[in-house]
């Protein structure tokens, strides 16, 4: 661009830049300058060693033999080994089976898969709290009518055993109706010859969906991969309104650890040092969604 022209583009993004600066990049550095610091100072690594030495980060003492606690660290993993295939794969299979099914009933279903992504997450973990009561809840009672004995019929919330898994499942349905759009989006966007030619040539319904829809959609499919991830990583606001990180910390993760140091403790120090730490494991899938989002990798 000429001159003439980067001047008033300038002036265009700089009240963006402004709150970029002032909401994002100052607190991001405070934070970082924070982590360092000790009540006498300059504290190194300290802050972080306190951190990743805490039990209530990971405890090798239970982890696994005993029920939870575990540790944050431990309860975010397991948080996306169990929910992330979940909420992908079915997403992934609703999407190719609503495209396959007509009439009325199916954008009932939809909508009601849908409604999960655009539910608050304070909401939902109200929901979810209530999903899994011995009394209320609908998880518990049909469990007790199969003979499934304690802990599976009672309330899950309340007890060390269940109360991270009650979370995980719980929030399934909330995030499966992102994972749904994104790969209805991504199905559309496929040829329908390309299905045409291979039932021609004898392909089942599986063949084509194993060597057409699955491959094509997989840029799709990664996308919902990292952006899940985050949104695992970042997880606080179910935990927070269902548990509170209880009972006796069996559900909690790195974010309302990070928020417990903070207000509760009032050691903002660890309270920095958790979200650095929290960043530094984050930042790698954002810079991935980041490059592809503009093109510049896969």
């Amino acid at each position: 661009m000429g001159r003439q022209e980067t001047l008033p583009a300038l002036l265009f993004i700089l009240p963006a830049l402004v709150l970029i600066g002032v909401f994002i990049l100052w607190p991001a550095l405070e934070t970082l300058r924070l982590a360092f610091l000790g009540p006498q100072g300059f504290a190194g690594l300290a802050n972080f060693r306190e951190v990743l030495g805490s039990p209530d980060t990971f405890n090798p003492g239970r982890f696994p033999g005993s029920p939870p606690p575990w540790g944050s660290l431990v309860h975010n993993a397991l948080w996306i080994l169990i929910h992330l295939p979940l909420t992908v794969l079915l997403g992934l299979f609703l999407a190719v089976l609503f495209s396959r099914l007509k009439g009325w009933w199916v954008s009932l279903l939809r909508l009601a898969i849908f409604l999960g992504m655009v539910t608050p997450l304070v909401v939902g973990g109200v929901l979810i709290r209530f999903l899994f009561d011995q009394n209320a809840g609908l998880v518990p009672q049909v469990l007790g009518l199969l003979g499934l004995g304690a802990p599976w019929d009672r309330t899950w919330t309340a007890y060390p055993e269940t109360a991270l898994l009650a979370l995980i499942l719980g929030s399934v349905w909330l995030w499966t109706g992102f994972s749904m759009v994104l790969h209805a989006a991504g199905l559309s966007t496929i040829d329908p010859e390309l299905y045409e030619a291979a039932e021609i040539d004898g392909a089942t319904a599986w063949h084509q969906f194993w060597f057409i829809t699955l491959p094509l959609l997989w840029p799709v499919t990664m996308v919902v991969i990292a952006l899940t991830l985050l949104w695992e990583l970042k997880i606080f606001d179910i935990v927070f309104v269902a548990t509170q990180g209880g009972p006796g910390g069996a559900s909690l993760v790195l974010a309302l650890q990070m928020y417990l140091y903070a207000f509760r403790d009032l050691d903002f120090h660890r309270a920095a040092a958790t979200a650095t730490l929290l960043t530094l494991v984050s930042l790698p899938i954002g810079l991935w969604f980041a490059r592809r989002s503009l093109g510049g990798g896969r």
